[in-house]
């Protein structure tokens, strides 16, 4: 009992020594990407939590210098790939090439491609044919590529930031329902308000843009992701997921809108994504364990993309998050 209570006053201290720098890096990257805190908070709670996220919105919504920001302010070498149908997946793992010795021998040597980074952007995954979505999202499951045989570990930590398109979809290749279940959240990024569209037009297009300094290095946010995953959580929570997730699933759920509007429902690892990015959130937010407002807070970026709709959904005009939407408030 001593030992579990000196555990979790160890555990106590880290979260308060890791707020004041994780509230340092969302000030750092609000100072250059306006009026997107949710998706900054979002794709933080991924990163906390050791995951990947896909992130949708039309271009011109700061996708891509969140990346770059993330990259700099996390001190993690930051790479960027653009989505194209004739994109190999050589050009993304890497290849190997002969080569001829002074001497005249030959051997072969292994060039590393682009995902051989830490943080990774994949731009318009849905672009790129099946085969080389399937080589990225099989090295970001497995964190490791292997080429003629031999297997090349990725860097630590290494995260992906995928990014779609809502609008254009003609000449695209939607990511199968279980290679989207690789990814942690599915953030949305919207529009900009008035008064930040209004920020953006006069902060970003003169001289002057303020220094972006590393506030965390990757170590440290290794470190971090292992606080994340000794959090201690409550059974009232660890019930409140089982609960989530099963009610979503149309053979177990006593909701008559996911009954008649849902075709298949989330997996085991939904439950596995939603603890941990409860737990992330707290640690974001300065608290020492998660709670029921957290799980109804990630419940829709955790579910939505593991969840499918029928065809009589469609027809009636019934969207993803409402179907979630509505086992979030029924939650106690």
């Amino acid at each position: 009992m001593e030992e579990t209570h000196n555990t979790d006053e160890k555990i106590l201290e880290q979260v308060d020594q890791l707020s004041l720098k994780l509230q340092n890096i969302k000030s750092a990257i609000g100072s250059h990407i306006f009026g997107q805190q949710d998706v900054i908070d979002l794709t933080l709670t991924t990163l906390l939590a050791g995951g990947h996220a896909l992130l949708i919105g039309v271009p011109g919504l700061a996708k891509t210098k969140l990346v770059e920001t993330l990259g700099t302010v996390l001190g993690m070498q930051e790479k960027r790939i653009q989505f194209t149908p004739d994109l190999m997946p050589a050009d993304i793992l890497g290849s190997e090439i002969l080569e001829t010795a002074e001497d005249g021998q030959r051997h072969f040597r292994f060039l590393k491609g682009p995902i051989f980074t830490q943080l990774l952007m994949a731009d318009e995954i849905n672009r790129a044919s099946p085969r080389t979505q399937s080589a990225l999202l099989q090295a970001m499951q497995e964190k490791h590529v292997t080429i003629a045989g031999e297997e090349h570990a990725l860097p630590s930590p290494f995260h992906v930031l995928a990014t779609q398109n809502p609008i254009e979809q003609e000449g695209t290749y939607p990511l199968p329902e279980a290679q989207l279940d690789r990814f942690l959240l599915q953030i949305n990024v919207g529009y900009p308000d008035e008064e930040t569209e209004r920020r953006i037009l006069l902060e970003t297009t003169g001289n002057q843009m303020p220094e972006i300094k590393t506030v965390l290095s990757g170590h440290e946010l290794m470190d971090a992701q292992h606080i994340v995953r000794d959090m201690p959580v409550s059974d009232q929570v660890i019930e409140a997921i089982l609960k989530l997730v099963r009610q979503a699933r149309p053979d177990h759920t006593s909701s008559d809108l996911i009954r008649n509007y849902v075709s298949w429902g989330p997996g085991p690892r939904a439950s596995q994504a939603l603890i941990l990015a409860t737990r992330a959130k707290a640690l974001l937010d300065g608290r020492f364990s998660p709670s029921i407002d957290d799980v109804r807070d990630l419940a829709i970026p955790v579910l939505r993309h593991r969840m499918a709709l029928s065809y009589a959904a469609r027809a009636e005009n019934i969207t993803i998050e409402q179907a979630i939407a509505s086992l979030t408030e029924a939650m106690e």
